[in-house]
């Protein structure tokens, strides 16, 4: 059975992780998480409790490329609050909102099979420059 290894950054409680390897298992793959990057300690122990991590990280930000294993696809649930509704809709002016700028530094430098990114719906429109556009500022960015 061929194996495709992934990294899961900020992981949550593991809910991309969960349809990712349950999608490749029913195509016949086997998966092997080589890299799961939390914070949050709640979410850390959930994910102890229902993983199994050989290499567990916590802040993105001291991980240097050099220490990520190889991998096929990465998996980003990167945080919503700077571009929700339901937050302060900072953007990349806020902390939370430039994590979406370590996904891309891993990306170049690794250059994987590929990836799957999720956030909120807020997203699409966050930063608008003029109030008909479809889409914002911060997604032409990214």
């Amino acid at each position: 059975m061929p194996k495709v290894k992934f990294i899961d950054l900020f992981a949550g409680l593991g809910g991309i992780r969960l349809g990712f390897e349950k999608s490749f298992k029913e195509l016949g793959f086997e998966t092997e998480c080589v890299m799961t990057s939390e914070i949050k300690p709640y979410a850390v122990e959930t994910l102890s409790n229902n993983f199994n991590h050989d290499y567990f990280v916590g802040d993105i930000f001291n991980v240097d490329n050099e220490q990520i294993p190889d991998f096929d696809f990465l998996l980003g649930g990167f945080p919503c609050q700077a571009f929700s509704a339901a937050g302060n809709r900072h953007g990349f002016a806020e902390t939370r909102g430039t994590l979406f700028f370590e996904i891309e530094r891993i990306l170049r430098d690794e250059n994987p099979y590929g990836f799957i990114l999720e956030n909120v719906e807020g997203l699409v429109k966050h930063d608008l420059e003029n109030k008909n556009d479809n889409i914002g500022r911060t997604l032409s960015t990214i």
